[in-house]
């Protein structure tokens, strides 16, 4: 993995010097990196790419743009890091809509619809609509992977319900959702992949070879082999889990149960859950430092964002960052976090290294989703009132 100083850590291997260390604000980190011989090329993934300028932590949000339409209701929001950001419109909508990642401008509306029978289900004729809840983008951006809350067509069952276990999920006639693979080249949906109930979040695995995804009211994490298409585990977990990270070296996952207080830790090697740590209640999102080291993790019910050393499984740092604190990203440079409070209808950035609160900001109502893009160094907030609002960090 580069290091946090992204394009210099480049030119510095191609000279073969070995350790990088770079500083922000009251933190530093050092990394260390095997010497390639000068013709070698290295190529970084777009979502760890470090723009240049100074770090992160050392800049203020200013506002850029904003987009508002009736016909977009987005939960969540999601940047490529090469261009596009994508917004997640639920079952109001049944759509993706593609934005420019520079400008700011819709790019495309994509229909969250399929015909399950040309991905080999049977027993669904004609075409269902999903309802896109979260999205993830593979590691060379070329296709994103959204959930669907539930599905609408003749052969489904009742919309999904929050309120919900396994048990109550089927008795009331749900039927399992589909996480689907978008082809950013065209905008088609080119996989599906039946998933559990009210599958939530979704992630990647840096070495691209996993696709992950929560389901809400089943209580399971599917493991997704990433080449087929195909389920390969599913494991139980504590009741509503949500938000994912998965560490650097794709060895381990992070599960946020959000109806609890742990994170749960899944080894992806042996694809089994390996143990819990205590974060606080309702954990909704969890990101990790780029050295992996450090977990990040939003608290809903108290509105609060929380920082975990993994390698103690203690919470070493707390802050209250607004009324009902939701998505949660960092930095691709991990110096700054940034959490939006849906009860506040703010957004707050935050210094990684001890959670000192930097700025507060004042958004659209209802903010749900947040994304940070390292092509631009922009962070983008989406609102479920019909809001997409961009902002720089100068």
């Amino acid at each position: 993995m580069v290091g946090t100083v992204g394009i210099v850590v480049l030119a510095l291997l191609a000279i073969g010097v070995t350790s990088v260390t770079g500083t922000s604000g009251s933190s530093a980190t050092t990394q260390t990196s095997t010497t390639v011989a000068p013709t070698t090329t290295t190529t970084v993934p777009p979502r760890l790419r470090i723009p240049p300028g100074k770090p992160i932590v050392d800049r203020r949000l200013v506002r850029l743009s904003q987009y508002y339409s009736n016909t977009i209701t987005p939960k969540s929001i999601t940047a490529s890091g090469a261009g596009l950001v994508m917004a997640q419109n639920m079952v109001y909508r049944h759509t993706v809509t593609a934005f420019n990642a520079t400008t700011g401008a819709v790019v495309k509306t994509i229909p969250a619809s399929v015909q399950l029978s040309k991905f080999g289900f049977t027993g669904h004729p004609g075409t269902v609509l999903g309802a896109p809840v979260e999205g993830a983008f593979t590691p060379d951006a070329k296709f994103f992977w959204i959930t669907n809350y539930s599905m609408t067509g003749p052969t489904m069952g009742p919309e999904g319900l929050d309120s919900c276990t396994p048990y109550t999920q089927s008795s009331r006639g749900e039927t399992p959702s589909y996480a689907m693979r978008i082809n950013v080249a065209n905008f088609q949906i080119d996989r599906v992949v039946q998933v559990g109930y009210v599958p939530k979040f979704v992630e990647t695995s840096p070495d691209g070879k996993w696709v992950l995804v929560t389901n809400w009211c089943s209580w399971t994490l599917n493991i997704i082999d990433a080449n087929t298409a195909k389920v390969v585990k599913t494991l139980p977990l504590p009741g509503t889990p949500r938000g994912i990270a998965v560490d650097p070296t794709s060895h381990a996952a992070y599960i946020a149960i959000m109806g609890g207080t742990v994170l749960v830790k899944v080894n992806l090697l042996t694809q089994t859950v390996v143990g819990q740590i205590y974060v606080g209640p309702s954990p909704r999102t969890v990101v990790l430092s780029p050295n992996g080291i450090y977990a990040y993790v939003s608290l809903n019910g108290p509105g609060a964002v929380v920082k975990v050393d993994l390698r103690t499984g203690r919470v070493i740092a707390s802050v209250h960052t607004g009324s009902e604190a939701r998505s949660l990203v960092i930095s691709s440079d991990g110096t700054a976090l940034f959490v939006v409070n849906y009860g506040s209808s703010t957004m707050t950035m935050l210094r990684a290294a001890d959670l000192r609160v930097l700025q507060n900001v004042v958004v659209p109502s209802n903010p749900i989703g947040i994304t940070y893009d390292p092509l631009t160094a922009q962070v983008w907030v989406s609102s479920y009132s019909g809001y997409v609002t961009r902002y720089a960090t100068q």
